[in-house]
């Protein structure tokens, strides 16, 4: 079979699963008319504060089931894993519309859903990654990114969908829509065979040290230094952007005076910023380098979140154009940090490996909104954390010259034993 061809089917239908888990993003859509439900039903006041956690959750638990099916993905292929990835999913959703209770919505959306969604975007990511060798952070870029745009993409459809049958029969049909498209895309994906290479290209003669090496397990990925310095990285540049997407609304509203609407605008704005740091930085990294362009990405997060520091009352302007780079910067970190953890620890136990990978942007999900949280409790103000979020950046930056210098070592170590 020519997956030289093939692989760009596998390709698609891996972004348009990813394009339908994205709509986990859609849950501001749903928080307030089901905390009015819940309210009616249950003779207590609930408000979209109190069913946070159920989001908190759902976006927690991934790294769970990335990790345990990444396993079942490296062994017997992603079909599977998506297939009952879809159906936690979706079923989840769909449970969602027959809740009474902040408890069940915990289970069905936070728990159920979440770690449908670690199976299934761990094993579209990891397999696409697979069948590019030739262009892995073009593809790490533009897999993530649909996931990213769903943000944007998903969120109008369910609001429209809610006005019209009401919450419960949102989270039923859309819930029902997603367990079908995924569970059927499903079929389009294959494994990868152990070792492909596309049809008329070979790996760079300056990566030939590195793939001695490579394909590494679990354990073995554990052992080595750069495991620690490239999780840390990816907290550390995760973090900055999830304390603004967390909270782009209401840094819009209470910093800058937006209303209602211009602070929505503001929210899209970095959702759309946050896409087109995922491709383009996936793309670039493909030719100069992926510590070079995380470098260059840790510097536009610090250039963000100055703008971000320096913006007050009025300053839409200062305003748009530091969530834009913060935007950028984050989306790069999501898009590069696939095909760079392959290509330092190889795509034979690549699921499991980014699975683990992404519990440094799991951490960074729980740091990033605290750290805001806290400063706005202690001094009224959000603009102390951007500074903290600086110290962050600049981390990530002196890691990246230390992964340089461990990278250097082992390359010279790996040449000697040769």
């Amino acid at each position: 079979m020519d997956y030289t061809k093939k692989r760009w089917l596998i390709l698609l239908a891996s972004c348009f699963i990813n394009l339908c888990i994205g709509s986990m993003y859609a849950w501001s859509v749903f928080s307030a008319p089901m905390a009015e439900y819940l309210s009616q039903l249950n003779g207590i006041k609930l408000t979209p504060a109190n069913l946070a956690i159920v989001f908190v959750i759902c976006n927690s638990v991934g790294p769970i089931t990335m990790i345990s099916g990444g396993k079942i993905n490296d062994t017997f292929g992603p079909k599977l894993v998506i297939f009952f990835g879809g159906l936690m999913f979706g079923g989840g959703m769909i449970l969602c519309g027959f809740a009474k209770s902040v408890t069940q919505l915990i289970w069905c959306y936070g728990i159920l859903t979440g770690l449908g969604l670690g199976m299934v975007y761990g094993a579209t990511i990891s397999t696409s990654v697979k069948f590019f060798p030739d262009k892995r952070g073009f593809v790490g870029g533009i897999t993530t990114a649909l996931f990213g745009i769903s943000s944007v993409i998903i969120p109008p459809i369910a609001a429209a969908i809610t006005a019209k049958t009401g919450v419960l029969s949102a989270f039923k049909i859309i819930g029902l829509a997603f367990t079908v498209i995924v569970c059927v895309s499903a079929f389009f994906i294959e494994k990868c065979p152990e070792g492909f290479k596309p049809n008329g290209w070979e790996p760079p003669i300056q990566n030939n040290n590195s793939n001695a090496s490579n394909n590494k397990n679990w354990k073995e990925m554990l052992q080595t230094s750069k495991f620690y310095v490239m999780i840390i990285l990816l907290m550390c540049g995760a973090v900055a952007g999830l304390m603004c997407i967390s909270l782009a609304s209401p840094l819009a509203k209470n910093m800058i005076g937006m209303s209602v609407a211009s602070a929505t605008a503001a929210v899209s704005t970095l959702a759309l910023f946050n896409v087109l740091g995922r491709i383009s930085a996936g793309t670039i990294s493909d030719k100069i380098g992926r510590i070079n362009t995380l470098a260059l990405a840790c510097l536009f997060s610090i250039v963000g979140l100055y703008f971000m520091y320096i913006s007050g009352e009025g300053d839409v302007k200062t305003f748009y154009i530091g969530i834009s780079i913060i935007g950028v910067a984050f989306g790069s970190f999501m898009g590069v940090f696939p095909g760079f953890t392959a290509d330092q620890f190889g795509v034979k136990y690549n699921s499991v490996n980014f699975g683990i990978m992404f519990s440094g942007f799991a951490i960074a999900g729980y740091v990033g909104p605290t750290i805001m949280t806290n400063t706005l409790k202690s001094t009224g103000s959000y603009k102390g954390a951007f500074l903290i979020g600086i110290a962050f950046s600049i981390g990530g930056l002196i890691l990246t010259f230390i992964y340089r210098a461990i990278n250097k070592k082992s390359n010279s170590v790996l040449a000697n034993q040769k």
